[in-house]
C-alpha cells in the first residue's frame, strides 16, 4: 500500500511540475512570488488538479441514450439564470503547492535553455559529497543493489536445492536484498559572489524597481543551484551608494539624483577588502533607467569598469529598465565604449514581460 501511495504521490508531483513549467513565464512576472519564498521552497498558486471519476446518479433516472425519444428531443431542462438558493457543493479553488527552489531553477534552465556555468578557481572551503563505499542488508529501495541481491538469491536457492538449471528463475526474498552504503566526503568547490546594484533615484518608479527585484530573484535562484557556496551583496544608489541587506534591497523606496559611479566605487572597495579575484567567481548585476548625472560621471564609470570590475568579473550584466522619466542614455554609452567586451552583457527591459528574455541574455552564455 505504501509503495502505491508513493507512486501516486510521484505521479501527482509530475502533474504539478508540468503545470508550473507550462506557466513558468507567467510566474516569473508575479511579484508575490518573492513574498512566498521560504528557506528552501516557494508557494505557487495553481488551479486544482481533478482526477476524472464516475459518479452515481441517486435519482436512477437513466442517462443519455436510454428510454424513448427522437433525434432533436431535449434531454433535460437547465436551471434559470439567477434562480435558487445558496448550495452546499464546493466551487473551484486555487491550490498552493510548495516547489523547491532547486526545482524552479531546473525548470528555468530547461525553459530558457540555460547552460551550466563553468566556474573558475577552487575554494579552500569543503562541500559534502556522498561516496558509495559498501553493501548493507538494510537501506532505502532507491539504493538497492540489484546485482548483489540477485547473487544472494541464487546462492540461497542453490543451497536449499530448489534451483532448477533448466528453468532458471531467481526470485529474491526480503532476506536476499542488499543496499549500497555511503559516507560523506569533503571536497573543494568553487565559490561565487553576486553583487546586485539598483538605481533607486527619483526617476526609477515603483514599477521599475519591481521589475529589478523580480529579475534579481530569478537570477539568484539559478545561481544558487550552480554554486553551493554563494555570497550575495546588495547595493542601492541614487547620488550616494549604500551597502544594504536583502530585505532593504527588496523593499526600499528612496529618491534623489543619480550618480552611477558611487555604486561602482563601493563595489570596487568591497572587492579590494574582502574578495580575492583569483578565488571567487564574481557576477555583477546593475539595474538602472539609464539616467546619470553627467558625462564626467559616465567617464568615471568607464574607468572603474575597465580597470577593476570587468577584469575581476565572470560577467558584468547591465539591465536598463524603461522609464518615462529616465533618459536611457547609459546603455548607449556602454555599447559605444565597450563594443567588443565579452564580459559585459547589456539588456533592455521594457516591462515585466521582458524579464524572461533578459534573464536568458544574461545567463545564456554559461559564464
Amino acid at each position: 500500500m505504501s509503495k502505491r501511495i508513493e507512486k501516486d504521490q510521484a505521479r501527482f508531483r509530475n502533474i504539478i511540475r508540468g503545470r508550473v513549467k507550462q506557466n513558468l513565464k507567467k510566474y516569473i512576472t508575479r511579484g508575490e512570488m518573492i513574498g512566498k519564498k521560504g528557506k528552501d521552497f516557494v508557494s505557487i498558486p495553481i488551479h486544482q488538479v481533478h482526477i476524472p471519476k464516475f459518479r452515481h446518479d441517486p435519482r436512477k433516472g437513466g442517462g443519455v441514450g436510454q428510454g424513448e425519444g427522437e433525434k432533436g428531443t431535449p434531454i433535460g431542462q437547465g436551471d434559470e439564470a439567477g434562480q435558487g438558493q445558496a448550495g452546499a457543493a464546493p466551487g473551484q479553488h486555487i491550490l498552493e503547492v510548495d516547489v523547491s527552489l532547486d526545482e524552479l531553477a531546473e525548470m528555468l534552465a530547461e525553459e530558457l535553455e540555460l547552460p551550466n556555468i563553468e566556474p573558475k578557481g577552487q575554494k579552500n572551503i569543503e562541500s559534502e559529497k556522498r561516496v558509495y563505499t559498501g553493501i548493507s542488508q538494510a537501506g532505502p529501495e532507491s539504493l538497492r543493489h540489484f546485482k548483489h541481491t540477485f547473487k544472494r538469491a541464487l546462492k540461497r536457492q542453490i543451497a536449499a536445492g530448489i534451483y532448477d538449471p533448466k528453468n532458471p528463475i531467481i526470485v529474491p526474498i526480503r532476506e536476499d536484498r542488499r543496499y549500497r552504503t555511503w559516507k560523506v566526503k569533503e571536497e573543494p568547490v568553487a565559490k561565487a559572489l553576486i553583487v546586485y546594484m539598483m538605481d533607486v533615484s527619483g526617476s526609477m518608479g515603483e514599477e521599475q524597481k519591481e521589475i529589478v527585484r523580480l529579475e534579481s530573484f530569478w537570477i539568484d535562484t539559478w545561481l544558487q543551484r550552480q554554486y553551493k557556496n554563494l555570497e550575495t551583496r546588495y547595493i542601492i544608489h541614487d547620488a550616494v551608494a549604500h551597502l544594504v541587506d536583502k530585505d532593504t534591497f527588496y523593499t526600499t523606496r528612496e529618491s534623489g539624483g543619480t550618480i552611477i559611479s558611487s555604486a561602482y566605487k563601493l563595489a570596487q572597495e568591497m572587492l579590494e577588502q574582502d574578495f580575492s579575484i583569483d578565488e571567487w567567481n564574481i557576477y555583477f548585476f546593475h539595474f538602472s533607467d539609464g539616467d546619470n548625472w553627467g558625462e564626467s560621471d559616465t567617464n568615471e564609470c568607464f574607468t572603474i569598469l575597465k580597470n577593476t570590475l570587468l577584469p575581476a568579473a565572470n560577467l558584468f550584466c547591465y539591465g536598463q529598465v524603461e522609464s518615462p522619466y529616465g533618459s536611457g542614455q547609459f546603455i548607449k554609452d556602454l555599447l559605444a565604449q565597450f563594443p567588443d567586451e565579452e564580459k559585459l552583457i547589456l539588456s533592455e527591459i521594457s516591462d515585466k514581460e521582458a524579464i524572461y528574455n533578459s534573464i536568458k541574455e544574461f545567463l545564456g552564455k554559461g559564464k
